[in-house]
């Protein structure tokens, strides 16, 4: 009860911002957001042995993802190229003399590309395709996620990713493309005006195949940090980054089809 109460909410929630709030709102919502699954982010580093320089390592992630909005003028590839310099100086003052120097330089660069890049390609989505495009975008990836448990527990057999995963299988991820090809190809072609079923349909599946690997990937994180979730923020379902690890992955590749549009 417990977890459905809390997704009712966190779906009241996401529906609100999405749908009604005005671009300023949007955007301090994402940035919230990133900073919510930064800090989750640094805890399984630091479980990890890896001690992020906090600050630094999150103004960077969240300047990435404030360049993508129309509002500010910083070019992405600026932004970057000034946190991949400041970053590593910066790291040497973490550096205690081990060997995980390439490590810390990397978990410390990486908030960036993993949570800077993607959510700030949503606030990008949302500006210049509007909120349909966004929500088709967030739709696609809850459609895979349903489709995978239902059909991970109806024909379930074969494990994914046994080592990362055990509860994962390759017959449920076989349900979320699937799910997630047919969602695009329908919802998609009358959201996205002109573009065809097929096309719209491999981009579905694409878009659950590499939403898949993002769940997958923050599983990783969590198992070498020897933790379950995340965080307990929210009740039920784990922390921030447990919500959003397939949407991290999905919504570049979603950011770069619109992006080739007229």
């Amino acid at each position: 009860m417990t977890r459905v109460l809390s997704g009712a909410v966190l779906l009241i929630i996401a529906v609100a911002v999405v749908w009604w709030s005005p671009p300023p709102v949007f955007f301090a919502v994402a940035e919230l957001l990133l900073l919510l699954g930064f800090i989750e982010y640094v805890t399984l580093a630091r479980t990890s042995g890896l001690p992020v320089p906090v600050i630094p390592a999150g103004v960077a992630a969240m300047l990435t993802c404030g360049a993508f909005s129309r509002g500010l003028s910083a070019p992405i590839d600026i932004v970057l190229m000034s946190a991949l310099v400041a970053l590593g100086a910066l790291t040497l003052t973490a550096w205690s003399g081990g060997s995980d120097a390439l490590g810390l330089a990397s978990a410390s660069l990486f908030p960036s590309l993993y949570l800077g890049l993607p959510l700030g390609a949503m606030i990008a989505i949302r500006e210049t395709r509007g909120r349909e495009a966004l929500f088709l975008l967030m739709l696609t990836i809850v459609v895979s996620d349903t489709a995978q448990y239902y059909s991970g527990r109806a024909f379930g057999r074969r494990p994914l990713a046994p080592v990362v995963s055990p509860k994962k299988t390759i017959e449920g991820a076989i349900g979320g493309l699937v799910a997630a090809a047919l969602f695009m190809a329908i919802a998609g072609s009358r959201i996205l005006v002109g573009e065809a079923p097929v096309p719209l349909a491999v981009l579905g599946m694409s878009m659950a195949a590499v939403g898949i690997c993002g769940d997958l990937f923050e599983s990783s994180l969590k198992r070498r940090a020897g933790l379950k979730d995340s965080s307990s923020l929210i009740p039920g379902h784990g922390g921030v980054l447990d919500r959003i690890d397939a949407l991290l992955f999905a919504t570049p590749l979603f950011y770069l089809f619109l992006r080739d549009l007229p």
